[in-house]
């Protein structure tokens, strides 16, 4: 081969990637850099933003209680509703791997349904079944006799965490139900057989081979539970904040957008850090399922 063919070789996949690339770098990486250069500006009510080079914001983060509590709320929320959506979809997962052709299509499409209705109308949905003490959610509870009192979901962490599990049960599904496809169901066939009980093969046999699954909808839902806005706003209320509507009412609110860039760029790197550290530590333990 030529120089000239070898040159034109290494130039075509960089020529044709080239656009791509560019809208990467344009519409995330150049708005990320103004971001995180914005939280070291500062700001004043009446001298609005200043661009001079400060830690004032990253200081009164780290030394102000208010931030490390609201910090733990958000990853205790998202932590809460990774579980739960961890515990309700490995099973639903299962089951739908289990039907037959005509209802695992049907029951799939009700999987996907939260993803098919806007977040901001799911979320009015649960606040009206919430609604207080007189809301459908808590009529029903009492009728059934499983309170003997109205449980208080709006404006709690409670609400917050059954509103977002609703939201991201179809990533922990779906993900799940990928790690399920590479299962050969002649195995269970073979451990049943040798006598094996049905709560030996789950913890011996399926366990193990969906586990890689179950900790990738993981770490899907765990990042986009905690920078979730739209539920915790509608649910959560302006008293019940997170870091996602804190950097909100920063940036629209106050209008000190150094201080809401500053949380949003904090919020960005703890994410980025746990990602990809749970991501590292499940391909070292779970190397074999990923070959």
């Amino acid at each position: 081969m030529s120089m000239a063919a070898e040159e034109r070789s290494v130039r075509v996949p960089w020529a044709l990637t080239a656009p791509a690339l560019m809208l990467f770098v344009g519409v995330l990486l150049i708005p990320l850099a103004m971001t995180v250069m914005l939280s070291f500006h500062d700001w004043g009510q009446y001298k609005g933003i200043e661009p001079v080079f400060i830690l004032k914001n990253w200081k009164e983060i780290a030394t102000d209680p208010y931030y490390a509590e609201m910090f733990w709320r958000t990853f205790r929320i998202a932590i809460l509703t990774t579980l739960l959506t961890a515990l309700l979809g490995a099973p639903e997962a299962y089951i739908l791997n289990r039907m037959s052709g005509r209802w695992k299509s049907f029951f799939l499409l009700v999987i996907l349904g939260p993803l098919l209705i806007s977040v901001v109308a799911r979320t009015l949905g649960w606040a009206l079944l919430f609604g207080g003490n007189n809301g459908l959610v808590n009529k029903l509870l009492m009728t059934l006799g499983a309170i003997r009192s109205p449980i208080p979901f709006m404006f709690t962490e409670t609400g917050m965490v059954v509103a977002l599990a609703h939201v991201m049960m179809p990533f922990m599904a779906l993900s799940v139900w990928a790690a399920l496809q590479r299962l050969d169901p002649q195995i269970e066939n073979a451990a049943m057989s040798l006598g094996a009980r049905p709560l030996t093969i789950i913890r011996r046999i399926i366990m193990p081979q969906i586990m890689p699954g179950v900790l990738s909808g993981a770490i899907i839902v765990f990042s986009l539970s905690a920078s979730a806005f739209a539920t915790p706003a509608i649910i959560g209320g302006r008293r019940l904040k997170v870091a996602a509507t804190l950097a909100y009412d920063e940036f629209l609110n106050t209008l000190n957008w150094p201080l809401g860039a500053a949380v949003a760029t904090l919020l960005l790197v703890a994410l980025v850090l746990i990602v990809v550290g749970s991501n590292a530590l499940i391909e070292r333990r779970y190397a074999e399922v990923f070959r």
